[in-house]
C-alpha cells in the first residue's frame, strides 16, 4: 500500500474516493481511516466464518479493492499460561503449525504484559489463539515467546445482516476513537496558547466556545468579573489545560489566567515574539488590574517603550482586548530592593529594608505617597507582592519599627483609665443628684420669699405720703378739699373696682363649666338607674 495510490482518489474508484471524503471531514489520517475499515471486516468476517477465541486481521489491497485475511497465533510456555488441561486438549487439531510461517503483524502481546508486570494469575492455554513454544520452534527456531505466527485464510465475498452490522459499529466506534485522539493530540501541543473562538451556548454559568473543530469550556472561575458573553461573539482564550476521557478530549479555557496577558503582548510586540525582550514576571487580578515585569536583551530597545508602543497603540490594544483592565509594566532588576520599589509603582519609594531569613521587605514612603503605594483595597501592594515573590510593608518615613507596639500599650493604658473612670461614675452621679435637691430647696424658698417683695413697695407707698402730709400741713385747709388726697381715694376706688369686675368674670365663666359637670353626672345617674332597672 503506497501513499500515492492513496491520494489519488479518482483511480481507486468509489470505495477509495468515500475513503478520502471522511479524511477530509474528519481530519484524519488516510492511514488510520484504512486501518479502521480493515479492523471493521476482520470482526465480520470472525463472526460468520471464525470462532470466538481466534486472532483475525485483514488487509485491503489499494489497487484492487479486495479483502484479505489472516488468522494469528501467539507463542507461549508454561510461565505466561496456565498448562493444567493441557492433556485434554488437542494440539494443532486444525493443522495450523502445517501452513503456518512468522508473522510481521504489529500486536500487542498479552505475554510480554504478563511478564512485566509479574501477576500470579495466569490465563488458560487456548488452542485457538495459543501455540507452544516447542511447537512453534519446528516452525522457526529463533522465535520466542509473544511473538506470532500466521496462516492465511480463505477469502469470503457474502456476509450475513448480524456481521455487516458488526462492521458497521466499528468502523463508527473507531473512527470517533481516532477523531478524538487526533483532537486530543492537536489541542495538547496547544496547550498554554491563544485561540480564537466563538460563543457556542451559555449553560448556567459555564460558557461553551466553539474553537472550530472542537469545543471547550470556559467555568466560572476563568472568566473575568463584570464580562458579559453573548451567542456568537469572537473573543480570544487561553488555552489552560486538555484532558482525555471518555466523552472526547475535555478542553479548559480561561479569560482571567495572567498567561493571556502575556501571549497578547506576544501577539502585539514582535521584540517579545523574538525574544528580544523578555517577560520576566507577571501578576494580576482579572478585571481589575496586571503588573508585568520586563527586560530587554539588547542594550539599544528600550522594553518599556517596546512594550507601550507609539502613543500607547500596543497596550492599548491589549487594554481593549481585556475590557479596559489597567497595565503596569515595569523594568525587571536583579537587585530586590530596586524590584519592589518599581513594583510598587506609581507610587515613589524612597528606601527599601529587606529581611532575607523571612522573605520580608519594607518599602518606605512619603506620607503623602502611603494610600497610593498601598492602593484600593490593598491592591498596588498585593500586586507588587505576587510579582516580586517578598511580603511587602508599607510604612512611612521615620516610623520606627516599636511604634506601634507603643500604640499598642498607650491603648492598653486608656482602656484601663477608662475602666477606673466607669467605677466612680456611680459617686459623681449620688453628688450630682444631692445637688439637684438642694437646688430644689433654693427654688422653693425662692418661691415663697417672692410675694413679699411684691408687698413691700405698697408699704413704700405709705410712707412716701408721710412727706406730703407734711408740706400740706403749712396750710390748715378742709381734707375734703385736698385735691391730692382726692385723686389718691380715686385711684383706689378704680381698684376696688376693677377687681370686683374681674372676680365677677371668673365667677361667670366658672357657672357654665360648673353647669356642664351637673349635667354630665345627672345623665350617669339617670343611665345607672335605666340599667338596674332592666
Amino acid at each position: 500500500m503506497s501513499d500515492k495510490v492513496i491520494k489519488d482518489a479518482s483511480s481507486l474508484g468509489q470505495f477509495h474516493s468515500a475513503i478520502a471524503q471522511i479524511c477530509e471531514e474528519k481530519g484524519l489520517n488516510k492511514d488510520s481511516v484504512i486501518s479502521t475499515i480493515e479492523s471493521a471486516l476482520a470482526a465480520a468476517y470472525k463472526k460468520d466464518y471464525g470462532k470466538k477465541g481466534q486472532i483475525i486481521v485483514s488487509h485491503i489491497d489499494p489497487k484492487s479493492g479486495g479483502a484479505k485475511f489472516k488468522q494469528l497465533k501467539e507463542v507461549v510456555d508454561e510461565s505466561v499460561r496456565n498448562m493444567e488441561d493441557l492433556e485434554k486438549i488437542e494440539i494443532d487439531k486444525d493443522g495450523f503449525l502445517e501452513e503456518a510461517k512468522v508473522s510481521k503483524e504489529q500486536i500487542e502481546s498479552r505475554s510480554l504484559q504478563l511478564l512485566d508486570d509479574e501477576n500470579d494469575y495466569l490465563p488458560k492455554f487456548n488452542n485457538d489463539k495459543d501455540v507452544l513454544l516447542k511447537d512453534a520452534k519446528k516452525v522457526d527456531k529463533k522465535i520466542k515467546i509473544g511473538d506470532f505466527l500466521e496462516v492465511k485464510l480463505q477469502s469470503e465475498g457474502d456476509y450475513g445482516r448480524v456481521a455487516s452490522q458488526t462492521a458497521k459499529q466499528v468502523i463508527i466506534q473507531r473512527l470517533r476513537e481516532a477523531e478524538r485522539n487526533a483532537m486530543f493530540k492537536e489541542y495538547k501541543s496547544k496547550e498554554g496558547e491563544i485561540i480564537n473562538g466563538s460563543v457556542h451556548r451559555v449553560e448556567g454559568r459555564n460558557v461553551y466556545i466553539d474553537l472550530g473543530k472542537s469545543i471547550g469550556v470556559l467555568y466560572p472561575s476563568e472568566q473575568i468579573p463584570g464580562e458579559y458573553y453573548r451567542i456568537g461573539q469572537r473573543l480570544r482564550v487561553y488555552i489552560k489545560k486538555v484532558e482525555e476521557d471518555n466523552r472526547g478530549s475535555g478542553i479548559t479555557l480561561s479569560r482571567a489566567s495572567v498567561g493571556l496577558v502575556e501571549k497578547l503582548f506576544e501577539l502585539e510586540v514582535p521584540e517579545i515574539f523574538t525574544k528580544v525582550i523578555e517577560i520576566k514576571a507577571s501578576a494580576r487580578e482579572a478585571g481589575n488590574r496586571t503588573k508585568i515585569a520586563v527586560v530587554s536583551n539588547d542594550e539599544d530597545i528600550d522594553p518599556i517603550g517596546s512594550c507601550v508602543g507609539q502613543k500607547g497603540t500596543r497596550v492599548q490594544a491589549v487594554i481593549e482586548e481585556l475590557g479596559g483592565e489597567r497595565i503596569d509594566i515595569i523594568e525587571w532588576n536583579e537587585k530586590p530592593e530596586k524590584l519592589i520599589g518599581s513594583a510598587l509603582s506609581p507610587a515613589k519609594v524612597i528606601k527599601v529594608e529587606l529581611n532575607e531569613e523571612t522573605g520580608e521587605a519594607t518599602a518606605f514612603v512619603e506620607k503623602e505617597q502611603l494610600s497610593l503605594a498601598i492602593g484600593q483595597k490593598g491592591q498596588n501592594v498585593r500586586l507588587a507582592a505576587k510579582l516580586t515573590g517578598w511580603k511587602i510593608d508599607v510604612a512611612v518615613v521615620g516610623e520606627e519599627k516599636g511604634k506601634d507596639e507603643k500604640d499598642e500599650k498607650k491603648g492598653k493604658e486608656e482602656k484601663a483609665k477608662d475602666k477606673k473612670d466607669d467605677k466612680k461614675e456611680p459617686k459623681k452621679k449620688k453628688e450630682a443628684g444631692k445637688e439637684k435637691k438642694d437646688k430644689k430647696v433654693t427654688k422653693e424658698e425662692e418661691k415663697t420669699e417672692k410675694p413679699k417683695s411684691k408687698k413691700a413697695p405698697a408699704k413704700k407707698d405709705k410712707k412716701e405720703e408721710k412727706p406730703v402730709k407734711e408740706v400740706l400741713e403749712g396750710e390748715p385747709e378742709d381734707p375734703a378739699k385736698d385735691p391730692i388726697r382726692q385723686s389718691d381715694e380715686e385711684i383706689r376706688e378704680g381698684l376696688a373696682e376693677k377687681i370686683t369686675e374681674k372676680s365677677d368674670v371668673k365667677e361667670e365663666k366658672k357657672k357654665p363649666a360648673k353647669e356642664k359637670a351637673a349635667k354630665k353626672s345627672e345623665k350617669k345617674s339617670s343611665n345607672k338607674a335605666k340599667a338596674d332597672k332592666k
